[in-house]
């Protein structure tokens, strides 16, 4: 004991003293282990600060409040690894650890109760970060980025470009960090022709619920590697990503088309799919609570919004279709013909066909202008009771009846977007952690949703009536981004590849300390 009492340890003692109550009090830890072995407290911010943790117990989504014990601002990955190793090693009763990248999860996913939050974004300020670096393979023939888990995928983005690179798999919104989009799979419109961005990886660096650092990729430690990507954070915390990049295109040719007919809607978008050629397919509905223009994007003119409304008043449901085709100065001369070609003997709605030229970056950045707007109105920070959705081909029909029309367009709740959109699985590798539907065409369905504070329950009561419908009606859908209260639900979610998931958790975090937010496993 006589060394606790070394002018050294006082000087630690009286720093994190209000640390070392916070977790004796939540993680029954002895005082001595803590000033013993935790060499990172001055990083470290206990619940006792309130405004080092109010920004961490909730989300994007703003339904979820949990309090951690403290957060963790590292300076280095070297930081995270000695905390996950505490908490693995250093004492009898583990904390749950969690990273937190941009906190765009909306279920509490990011956040560990009575635990640690780690904040990823700290990494940025640290004179060791990854940050970006951008390399030319001559060997592979093809570029690719070092970028470290806290970066956001619009820095990458620029980073990039500056080398006339670009990653070829994006999220509609890009200011998500790369280490949270690949814990889950990272998806868009390009998804169909690239793969979603976990198909996209190449290499990583990750530190593992054991407190180890591992470099893995297809070829070395690969069970970690398809375990870590869609792992839900199960696995590993990712501190490096190398992403494939390809030659950036400079501007976009972006088309919308309008449908009353939903069959001819999803035909004419499968169609797009498996032709070569188009770089972007998603599609949304529009009705009288989900406007033609969005927080996704202002696309349409205020007399093309009026045409719509129009439409609305009519059907009620407007499916739209919207499709992107890239290019640069070596193919602007032959853009337009190619983009007619790909749409020739689609069956949209005649003369409801709008069209945009755009630059590369304006166009991958959309949703930030919505985005800026809703803030200016304060409409930007409220709960979002979000469902995300992969409905296989065989239900799409059935789920357009039966939820589209039967239950959203009839209960006339929607305050948001609504996407839905086709993609195939053989862009999906199936070592990967993430779970898609068992056929090879499935569509990509979000109920991005926004509402007051004391209406998002009632949204939230469609949700749930929502996965009741497919479940009775035997859709066999899978959640993106899923959220369940019990573990046979989670087993269920998982199907065949649970007894693999739980092998993997047993592997490489055995006590059970990632991600516990998720609540899979505790």
């Amino acid at each position: 004991m006589a060394k606790l009492y070394s002018p050294c340890y006082l000087i630690i003692f009286f720093t994190i003293s209000h640390l070392v109550m916070s977790f004796i009090g939540k993680l029954h830890l002895k005082p001595y282990d803590v000033f013993s072995q935790l060499d990172i407290a001055t990083r470290l911010i206990s619940s006792a600060d309130s405004a080092a943790t109010v920004a961490t117990s909730t989300d994007f989504g703003k339904l979820v409040q949990e309090t951690p014990a403290a957060v963790l601002y590292p300076s280095s990955t070297d930081d995270i690894v000695k905390l996950v190793h505490f908490s693995n090693n250093g004492i009898s009763v583990p904390f749950g650890i969690a990273a937190r990248g941009h906190g765009h999860s909306v279920r509490g996913q990011a956040m560990a109760p009575n635990g640690v939050v780690v904040v990823m974004n700290s990494l940025k300020n640290s004179n060791n970060m990854i940050g970006i670096r951008v390399s030319w393979d001559p060997i592979l023939g093809f570029g690719y980025a070092d970028v470290g888990g806290e970066q956001l995928w619009v820095d990458v983005l620029h980073a990039t470009l500056e080398h006339g690179l670009a990653p070829v798999s994006w999220t509609d919104y890009l200011y998500l960090s790369v280490g949270g989009t690949l814990s889950n799979a990272g998806i868009s419109g390009q998804t169909f022709r690239y793969g979603p961005q976990i198909s996209n990886v190449i290499e990583m660096d990750v530190i593992t619920g054991k407190g180890e650092f591992v470099t893995c990729s297809k070829h070395t430690n690969s069970e970690l590697f398809f375990a870590v990507l869609g792992g839900l954070g199960q696995f590993g915390i990712i501190t490096r990503a190398r992403i494939i990049l390809e030659k950036a295109p400079t501007r976009v040719k972006w088309v919308r088309v309008l449908y009353a007919d939903f069959s001819k809607f999803t035909s004419d978008q499968e169609q797009l799919i498996s032709i070569d050629g188009m770089d972007y397919v998603e599609g949304s509905l529009t009705m009288n609570q989900s406007p033609p223009n969005n927080w996704r994007s202002s696309f349409f003119s205020h007399s093309n919004q009026s045409k719509i409304l129009s439409l609305i008043s009519k059907y009620g449901i407007i499916y739209c279709l919207e499709m992107v085709k890239y290019y640069d100065d070596q193919s602007a001369s032959t853009v337009d013909e190619e983009l007619h070609k790909m749409m020739k003997g689609l069956n949209f709605l005649s003369g409801h066909i709008f069209k945009k030229d755009a630059t590369f970056v304006d166009f991958l950045n959309r949703v930030k202008k919505g985005e800026l707007k809703l803030q200016s109105k304060g409409l930007w920070d409220v709960p979002h009771p979000w469902l995300n959705l992969f409905v296989p081909k065989s239900s799409i029909m059935d789920f357009n009846a039966g939820v589209f029309v039967d239950i959203i367009l009839k209960q006339n709740k929607t305050t948001g977007s609504i996407l839905v959109y086709p993609t195939t699985g053989i862009k999906w590798d199936d070592r990967m952690s993430v779970v898609i539907p068992e056929e090879e065409t499935f569509y990509c369905v979000g109920l991005l949703y926004s509402c007051g504070f004391n209406d998002w329950e009632s949204l939230d009561g469609q949700n749930e009536e929502i996965l009741n419908y497919c479940e009775k009606n035997g859709l066999k859908i899978k959640q993106y981004l899923p959220h369940y209260r019990t573990k046979e639900a989670w087993m269920n979610h998982f199907g065949k590849k649970w007894e693999v998931f739980q092998q993997r958790k047993s592997q490489f975090d055995p006590k059970m300390i990632l991600s516990p937010g998720q609540k899979i496993f505790n």
